[in-house]
């Protein structure tokens, strides 16, 4: 039998073989708009799994899975260890890894254990940096994981029975007493919470799941928001309201996103809170972005085989407003199954995904291969722009997510069952790259802040001052300064979950203390309902170019 290491080169060889020859131009959705901006680097020809789902730690490793019922990987379990679960549907004895954590420092990989099935689940990383992940599917529909960031050797631990019902396709959001609420799944029109306080703790019912609901299940993975006002923002299908999680009570239905397409799996377009401003203790505009997904029916006809183009339409709404209205804008590109990320400097990319079809086994068709980038604060009808394309489709399955240097890490791609490279539209992935946003180009380095203090690790608390000291090689424009925070998320199926950033209230105080040195002080944000305790990532912005974050604890 050929060794692991063979088995990646041949399929790594082959996978490039039939991405570059079948189709040069990765059979391209329209790029008509002018690409502009952001590079493109390849990190590892394989690493072994197709990155289903992707975590970043605060040390600056990221945590990344697939499903356990696809057959052997192309990583093996270290020391001879191998996995053996009678439960399982796929290898009774496999002795290869689902799991890796990946070095961002080293640009390396090592292998870990987990032992039930992860296949669409869903976590959030917990106020101590650990990652808390929950469900999945066959015997991993109630399993709870713990990954610990502490240590540098970890691996998974896993808690039987940690969820009272199955968990496939849920969402899970931090809350601002450090628990997680983890809300749906298939068939699931309830929610609970983890930890549990009670050993009584049970899930409660959540009617909305249910009017939500249609044949094609276009309410799994629901995007979900904390509210600045502690409540819930919960958008299912083609419907949001606000909610009460501790009284399971509605406080507000906001109305249908215009059209009454829907947006969430199998739909699949993506949505993101927008950066939360604090002055002086308070955020007063709340809004949501929702864009991207496919038409009614799309799922059904894909199946048949006919490809509906996607949506090309974004909802935009404040959530804050007494009486909230949805606004509607056009992307330069149909996208489903495309990812939306948070950068530091408060525009949103959007990434990966198709412009046919739907999410599902070889259901989505003509990829997507370059990013946009969409400033919520610039005029309406000019804030897009088409970036540069990658050379590698991320159809269903793919994942991106935000680094603390600036770029973006993205993988995965398995849109069929089991590990497949040959005779397939789309090979199954292994390869991981990522993208460097255009604030990163070397023509923006004199402009660049690097932070000098506070150091990485810091604690902060909620509402006081932080004195934060940055150089700049060239003068700096104080009226341009921002500092930003931003909550590191769980990546899956086109949406990042607890994804959050925070742009902080500096009164106008930047001054120069030095040579090409200076100081900001900014007030950190006041209260869990806000920003619940824990990681984030804090930059310092300068002419909308972010420093390299660090790394600070609330």
């Amino acid at each position: 039998m050929a060794s692991p290491q063979l088995l990646i080169f041949s399929f790594s060889f082959l996978y490039l073989f039939f991405t570059t020859t079948l189709y040069p131009t990765a059979t391209a959705a329209d790029t008509s708009a002018a690409s502009v901006g952001g590079s493109w680097s390849l990190l590892q020809k394989s690493i072994g799994i197709a990155a289903m789902h992707m975590q970043l730690l605060p040390t600056d490793r990221v945590v990344i899975f697939d499903r356990t019922d696809f057959g052997a990987s192309n990583i093996s379990l270290p020391d001879g260890k191998c996995r053996e679960d009678p439960r399982e549907r796929a290898l009774k004895k496999d002795c290869t890894a689902h799991s890796v954590e990946y070095n961002v420092g080293l640009n390396s990989f090592r292998p870990l254990m987990v032992l039930t099935d992860v296949w669409c689940s869903s976590g959030a990383l917990m106020s101590d940096g650990s990652l808390v992940q929950t469900g999945g599917f066959n015997d991993g529909e109630r399993v709870v994981r713990v990954f610990n960031k502490s240590c540098g050797k970890c691996d998974w631990e896993e808690i039987e029975s940690g969820l009272v019902q199955r968990r496939w396709y849920a969402t899970n959001h931090i809350l601002p007493d450090g628990r997680q609420i983890v809300i749906g799944g298939r068939r699931q029109y309830n929610y609970e919470f983890y930890p549990k306080t009670v050993a009584a703790d049970k899930a409660y019912t959540l009617r909305f799941l249910a009017e939500t609901n249609d044949p094609s299940e276009d309410n799994l993975y629901p995007f979900v928001f904390l509210n600045t006002d502690g409540n819930l923002f919960i958008f299912a299908n083609n419907r949001a309201i606000l909610f009460n999680y501790s009284r399971n009570q509605v406080l507000k239905t906001f109305p249908e996103i215009p059209g009454g397409e829907p947006r969430n799996y199998p739909s699949t377009g993506s949505a993101v809170l927008l950066p939360l401003r604090v002055v002086q203790g308070k955020v007063a505009v709340v809004e949501v972005l929702v864009c991207g997904g496919a038409p009614k029916g799309a799922y059904v006809n894909a199946n048949k085989k006919t490809f509906d183009e996607a949506l090309k339409s974004c909802g935009r709404i404040k959530i804050s407003d007494p009486e909230p209205k949805w606004v509607m804008e056009v992307m330069p590109l149909a996208r489903v199954m495309g990812d939306m990320i948070l950068l530091p400097n408060g525009d949103v990319l959007i990434i990966n995904g198709a412009s046919r079809g739907t999410a599902g086994w070889e259901l989505g068709r003509d990829p997507v291969l370059n990013p946009v980038l969409y400033r919520p604060y610039d005029q309406v009808n000019s804030r897009f722009d088409t970036l540069n394309p990658s050379s590698i489709p991320r159809m269903y399955h793919s994942t991106a997510i935000l680094l603390r240097d600036g770029r973006v890490l993205v993988g995965g791609s398995n849109p069929h069952v089991y590990y497949n490279f040959t005779n397939v539209l789309f090979p199954t992935e292994l390869r991981l790259e990522a993208f460097s946003p255009s604030y990163l180009d070397p023509s923006s380095s004199k402009i660049r802040p690097k932070i000098i203090s506070p150091v990485t690790q810091t604690k902060i608390q909620h509402g006081k001052q932080i004195i934060v000291r940055f150089t700049v090689q060239n003068q700096v424009d104080l009226n341009r300064i921002s500092v930003t925070m931003v909550a590191p998320s769980f990546n899956t199926h086109s949406f990042s979950m607890n994804q959050r950033l925070l742009v902080l209230d500096n009164g106008n105080t930047t001054k120069l203390v030095g040579n090409l040195t200076y100081e900001v002080n900014v007030t950190a944000p006041p209260s869990g309902y806000i920003a619940p305790s824990g990681y984030y990532m804090l930059f310092v912005v300068h002419q909308d170019i972010p420093s390299e974050g660090i790394w600070v604890v609330i």
